[in-house]
């Protein structure tokens, strides 16, 4: 088996709390994991935001991204993203300034605009006649404004200015992909949950890139993987994703089961082909079936990063999934 071609792998990390677990032990696995992937050479280091959800634990986001920043020395630590819908752009502006200043040249701000949780809970973030939005590339202009000075504006976000990390745009649609080009920023599609937008928004980002924060475009991709040492026992470990996915999708939100309690669970045909569908891109198995899938992804997009979630219950496992995927390297 040949190794990878020499792009960049990261980690995005959503602090997933499996049952009997406890939010202090779950957040600590994060930064084991944060120091064992960084040991093993991954680029970067992104926690997600999302709120309302038994079974994730990185919904203060910005400050999970100082802790694993503390606990680790060289890989870059940002947010996959900020949902910038929920926060007033001063304040993500002298969060992330702030985190720049503790830990310069490392930290990332990835920037999305789905609200990252229910309609219901995006309100009680957002308070009545809050943000939206439908008001995205000016708030984002508003927030990356904030890290220089201007008299003119009026507020200033003193901790900002001079502490700019590079910003990117998330996205799962062609909106986000266009305005990530027309901006020059660089660009990351949530291939894990929308990989049948994947190729025609790569595209449309390319095909409307304008010279910017970068001068050529950067495409990196989120893809979900499991890795064991064996087709059959990745299988296992990544059956309470899907079961956590359904119950969320039944309005009844989880930790994470065992792979015991996945297996066991009396799925229906319905719930099957559901699945099936929502997990067709994920990428799962042995590490000759993990290389094939992420070399036929690579070979697809032409991506220049590859972003790496692994949902599987107990933490151990997704260490060794990760020294597997890490493995490809070599």
């Amino acid at each position: 088996m040949s190794s990878l071609p020499d792009v960049p792998l990261s980690v995005l990390d959503l602090s997933p709390v499996s049952e009997g677990i406890s939010i202090g032990e779950t957040l600590r696995n994060t930064l084991d994991l944060a120091r064992a992937t960084e040991r093993l050479g991954f680029n970067r280091y992104w926690l997600a935001e999302h709120h309302n959800m038994p079974g994730i634990a990185s919904s203060a986001t910005a400050v999970l991204i100082g802790h694993v920043a503390d606990a680790t020395e060289r890989i870059r630590v940002g947010s996959g993203g900020v949902m910038l819908p929920n926060h007033a752009p001063l304040v993500v502006a002298e969060q992330f300034g702030t985190l720049e200043a503790f830990h310069p040249g490392r930290i990332d701000l990835g920037i999305g605009r789905a609200p990252g949780t229910d309609q219901r809970t995006a309100l009680a973030l957002r308070g009545p006649g809050g943000l939206s939005a439908e008001n995205f590339p000016e708030h984002l202009q508003e927030l990356i404004g904030y890290f220089t000075h201007s008299e003119a504006r009026g507020v200033n976000a003193a901790v900002a200015e001079g502490n700019q990390p590079p910003v990117w745009l998330l996205g799962s649609s062609g909106f986000s992909a266009q305005l990530a080009g027309r901006l020059g920023l660089p660009f990351s599609f949530a291939h894990h949950f929308a990989a049948e937008n994947t190729i025609p928004a790569v595209q449309l980002y390319r095909d409307n890139f304008r010279p910017g924060a970068l001068d050529e475009p950067y495409v990196m991709l989120g893809t979900s993987v499991v890795a064991a040492e064996t087709d059959e026992r990745a299988q296992f470990l990544a059956g309470p994703s899907g079961l956590t996915f359904l119950s969320l999708r039944r309005g009844r939100p989880i930790a994470m089961p065992t792979p015991e309690e996945a297996a066991e669970y009396p799925y229906t045909e319905m719930d099957r082909a559901f699945l099936a569908d929502r997990f067709g891109s994920s990428i799962i198995g042995s590490p000759e079936t993990v290389h094939k899938g992420l070399q036929q992804l690579l070979d697809d997009t032409d991506a220049d990063e590859l972003m790496i979630t692994t949902m599987v219950h107990g933490h151990a496992d997704r260490v060794r999934s990760y020294e597997l995927i890490a493995g490809l390297k070599s």
